[in-house]
């Protein structure tokens, strides 16, 4: 989108470094936002978790370009670079020198959050020509915002090119069984923590929902698809079910952090939106734990979601999610 100097424009911008759930689902508040105040949106994805370039946009790198989302003009691109947005700001920290605004430490980030939500909540607009949303922003917008990101973007074509290849040799033919085993891997797990208090009785929980899932009607023979950030996860629950599958991807060593990590490179952004979107195409998708933002895509469309219960882990919860169908890749 080329910005019109002739008239005074107003801006979301969207700032998010992190996994390519958190990012998504943040957009979608930030969206939402701009939808209802009448705002263009920008997706700053630059100092991305799956890149090295801190100037390059990674929205630009792995999805295809976009001018508009539901009636809300974008800038997506490496544009972001040569942009100056107008003031005022919010929330206040914004309108300090840019110098200043380098360095911002992690109580001054949860004040923003807090600050955007309130923001989000009070259904209202604000004075400020530019809202920047440089914050984790999941479960701040409806589920219509959402579906309307999943089904206005599409990855690149290389990337949906692996997709559909991937689908034609495993999934065509089958009732697919999609697995989802967030373990952080010696990451800070944050909210993921209470589902790993002990990890013996984790993966016997997820083992126990694979067991509930394949015992579902189904009307094709049944194959299980593994995605997880853990070789160690994925070795244990391969030997427990030998019939399972997954996409041939590179680890990081154990313990040293999540597959979000820019020294794996575009490949760890690669291989997570092919995991994402093939997710998205399973007949029941199993979320371990339903906290992590990498199967909200598949949570909104796929038929079938076995997740654990948020106030009790030990608790399946079988969602129906059939009259939902996934945007064509």
């Amino acid at each position: 989108m080329l910005i019109d100097s002739s008239r005074k424009d107003r801006f979301v911008v969207s700032r998010r470094r992190t996994g390519f759930g958190d990012c998504l689902w943040s957009l979608a508040s930030a969206w939402d936002y701009a939808h209802r105040t009448g705002r263009a949106l920008a997706i700053d994805w630059r100092g991305s978790c799956y890149l090295d370039n801190p100037f390059s946009n990674a929205f630009a790198v792995f999805f295809k370009p976009i001018e508009d989302i539901g009636g809300v003009p974008v800038i997506c691109d490496d544009q972001i670079n040569n942009v100056s947005f107008p003031g005022p700001f919010f929330p206040s920290w914004w309108n300090k020198p840019s110098i200043d605004c380098v360095y911002r430490p992690d109580e001054q980030i949860f004040q923003e959050r807090d600050e955007l939500i309130d923001l989000l909540q009070a259904q209202d607009d604000c004075e400020a020509d530019t809202v920047v949303c440089d914050a984790c922003l999941m479960w701040r917008c409806d589920e219509k915002a959402e579906r309307t990101i999943f089904r206005s973007i599409t990855p690149r074509f290389e990337i949906e090119n692996r997709i559909e290849a991937l689908y034609h040799e495993h999934f065509d033919g089958y009732s697919i069984i999609g697995v989802h085993v967030r373990h952080g891997n010696g990451e800070d797990i944050m909210d993921h923590a209470p589902f790993w208090a002990d990890p013996k009785v984790a993966l016997e929980q997820v083992c126990t929902a694979i067991r509930m899932a394949k015992a579902q009607p189904h009307p094709r023979p049944v194959r299980v698809f593994l995605c997880s950030d853990s070789a160690q996860v994925v070795d244990h629950l391969s030997g427990v079910f030998p019939e399972l599958f997954t996409v041939p991807k590179r680890f990081q060593a154990d313990q040293s952090g999540p597959l979000h990590s820019a020294a794996l490179g575009t490949d760890g952004g690669f291989s997570a939106l092919v995991e994402m979107y093939l997710l998205g195409r399973c007949d029941t998708v199993i979320r371990f734990p339903p906290t992590s933002a990498f199967t909200r895509y598949a949570r909104l469309f796929v038929p079938r979601i076995i997740e654990f219960d948020l106030n009790d882990p030990r608790r399946l919860i079988l969602i129906d999610n059939s009259s939902e169908r996934p945007p064509a890749p």
